[in-house]
């Protein structure tokens, strides 16, 4: 869902990059005190927030405890921060032996042989497997098998803040609302409030720049595509996607209700969490964050479109570098957080759900400490929704895509003439990453 860039340079260098630079193991002490076997040491990258450390390292206590011959040191950074080191580090030839993966990005990885198979080791564990929700699994096949594995998924819903609809009298969303539902609920909720003529309270705000939260739910409701089966041309200028961008344009530009781009960057901040904006869809990585909000919210499923419901799911999953000296003791990690004891463990977390269907359909996510929202809304979710592409040269069509869009955004261009322009961009970056 970021804006991250692959550079050309960099990925010679990957191309070209040798293996090595692993940490020198340290010894695992025998019961007499005496050195018995040299303990193996992982490195374990990934992004998140500062407060994911704590759970990923008890996660690692437990695995460890199990595992006394594997030490796992994690590392967490930000998103920009984490991608960029990752970058630098396959380059040099040092990457970490584990490390995260967003879907949509993993064919950029994947196909520059920068990752380890490890359809071998899942041949070899058969069962650890089972009860994965096959949604989540679907994104990291290729025909040469799994070269990653998801550890747990986001479907977007739609988030409301019930003391804005409660003050304006408006009813909360429901599983029948559709999008003249959600634009009618959007204007009712907009006001301005100190009477100076400009709003100061919005019924939605959507970051449109990535696919993942709002657009390509309404394309899809609206029975559009985003791109064909073969990945070779971008869909998003059919006329039913024009339907579903119509929607937020009257809503920004004709209703009002929804920010525009320079005035939604005005406040520097989430608006919905700031209490700004009523309405907003995002995935369950914002439920800790908003839990922390001076006002009561729940969440609904995303609305319906003339071609039924529609979401979008995407996971965060783990890969090994093709360089890593351990490949055997990383998959051993993976398969521990794939384990229900790991799931439950990563479900602490808030920040996702698990992918393992009997952690999620149980208390430990659906009865969360800390929250009383219908978690179910995400999980029901699943049943509509449609994986976020992956495929090679996904970074840099999403950045065609979404940077072409931001005039119109902002209300500098046209809307049908930059799609017309945006489609030929993004076309052509699919046609260089065949």
């Amino acid at each position: 869902m970021k804006k991250m860039l692959f550079p050309v340079l960099l990925i010679a260098a990957l191309l070209l990059s040798g293996c090595g630079g692993q940490t020198p193991p340290e010894a695992v002490p025998s019961e007499g005190g005496q050195p018995a076997a040299e303990a193996v040491e992982l490195k374990f990258m990934l992004w998140g927030a500062p407060e994911e450390l704590a759970v990923w390292n008890a996660i690692v206590d437990e695995f460890q405890a199990q595992n006394p011959g594997i030490k796992v040191n994690v590392e967490v950074s930000d998103w920009t921060a984490y991608w960029e080191k990752l970058k630098t580090m396959l380059a040099a030839g040092t990457p970490p032996d584990l490390f995260a993966m967003d879907a949509p990005y993993y064919l950029d990885y994947q196909t520059r042989g920068v990752l380890k198979n490890l359809q071998p080791y899942v041949d070899a564990n058969p069962d650890m497997l089972q009860g994965v929700y096959p949604q989540t699994l679907e994104a990291y096949k290729t025909a040469g098998g799994y070269f990653g594995l998801p550890r747990d998924f986001q479907t977007i819903v739609l988030f409301y803040n019930k003391d804005m609809f409660d003050k304006a009298g408006v009813a909360y969303p429901t599983a029948d609302w559709t999008y003249d539902d959600l634009r009618q609920a959007s204007k009712d909720l907009t006001m301005d409030t100190n009477g100076d003529g400009v709003a100061d309270q919005y019924g939605f705000t959507a970051d449109l720049w990535d696919m993942e939260l709002a657009w390509s739910s309404a394309i899809w409701a609206h029975g559009g595509d985003i791109l064909s089966a073969d990945h070779t041309q971008t869909l998003i200028g059919e006329p039913a996607a024009r339907q579903a961008w119509q929607v937020f344009h009257d809503m920004m530009f004709q209703d009002k209700s929804m920010p525009d781009v320079n005035t939604a960057a005005s406040y520097g901040l989430d608006l919905f969490q700031a209490g700004i904006a009523a309405m907003t869809p995002i995935g369950h990585w914002a439920v800790p964050g908003y839990n922390a909000a001076n006002f009561q919210w729940d969440v609904a499923p995303m609305p319906k479109g003339p071609a039924g419901s529609a979401t979008s799911v995407n996971s965060a999953g783990f890969v090994v570098a093709e360089a890593s000296e351990h490949p055997e003791e990383a998959f051993e990690f993976i398969k521990f957080v794939l384990s229900q004891s790991g799931q439950t463990r990563l479900t602490e977390l808030g920040f996702a759900i698990p992918v393992l269907k009997s952690v999620a359909e149980s208390p430990v996510f659906l009865e969360q400490q800390g929250t009383t929202i219908n978690q179910q809304a995400f999980l029901d979710s699943l049943a509509f929704a449609h994986m976020k592409p992956v495929f090679k040269g996904y970074d840099e069509w999403s950045a065609a895509v979404g940077d072409g869009m931001i005039p119109i955004w902002t209300g500098e261009a046209e809307l049908n003439a930059t799609l017309d322009e945006i489609v030929k961009a993004a076309d052509e970056v699919l046609s260089k990453n065949k």
